[in-house]
């Protein structure tokens, strides 16, 4: 087998002249060897959490009517519109730097799923892994782990493949029902989600005394680590002014 020092050697000779070779040592391309093997290696993880979530919630990534959603085309036409899309565009700018989260609470229609979307459509371009889901469609694939023989070996792995995209959004929190395993598992996904510091988001129409009463100062309590985003959209609907 040839060393660096051979194929540096070689390298050299074949660098037509005057062109100034990337590596100036073989110290330099082993380094390049192995960051080359860690990128293809983590892009091979992320797919493979695609094509998980592909098959358990039949998409990955974000819904269709949410990918075309964006900071520049989200309708802010009051200060604190303009205010929470800049909060929100930071968000997205800063996303990795903590473990921040966030919570975007308010009315229907007041644009919360349309900034969750902006942020998760940022970092798609990013190479990030990102996922919208409900909570009802969570409850949904939990319960079909149930009819599975070995049902608590699945459950773990749908927690598991929950826990490792990059950024979790957890949707409609509050129209579910208020019951004792939704908390459970609510719990568990953040609680594992915390532990390996990739950040979760929540979207809901309850307040802040209405979310600990849904969900438990447990997970409220994690989900402000990090300083993250809790944004309010206390203002009107404006789903009639979208064509």
């Amino acid at each position: 087998m040839k060393q660096p020092a051979d194929i540096m050697s070689r390298l050299k000779r074949l660098v037509p002249e005057g062109i100034e070779p990337a590596f100036t040592s073989p110290e330099e391309w082993m380094a390049w060897q192995q960051e080359e093997g860690r990128k293809r290696s983590e892009s091979l993880m992320r797919e493979n959490i695609a094509k998980k979530m592909e098959r358990q919630f039949g998409r990955s990534g974000i819904r269709e009517l949410h990918r075309d959603c964006s900071f520049e085309n989200y309708v802010a036409t009051t200060t604190q519109q303009k205010i929470v899309r800049e909060k929100a565009r930071h968000y997205a700018v800063d996303f990795g730097k903590t473990m921040a989260g966030f919570i975007f609470s308010g009315k229907p229609g007041t644009g919360k799923n349309h900034l969750a979307a902006a942020i998760c459509n940022e970092l798609l371009r990013r190479n990030k892994t990102v996922l919208i889901i409900s909570v009802a469609d969570i409850m949904s694939a939990m319960r079909e782990t149930f009819n599975n023989s070995d049902s608590v070996k699945t459950e773990e792995r749908l927690l598991d493949d929950l826990s490792r995209v990059d950024l979790l959004v957890i949707d409609e929190i509050g129209v579910q029902n208020e019951s004792r395993y939704e908390k459970v598992v609510i719990n568990q996904i953040v609680d594992r989600r915390t532990s390996s510091r990739r950040p979760t988001g929540m979207l809901t129409n309850l307040d802040e005394a209405g979310m600990y009463r849904q969900l438990g100062e447990r997970v409220m309590d994690r989900m402000k680590l990090g300083k993250s985003l809790n944004l309010i959209f206390d203002w009107d609907s404006y789903r009639d002014k979208i064509y």
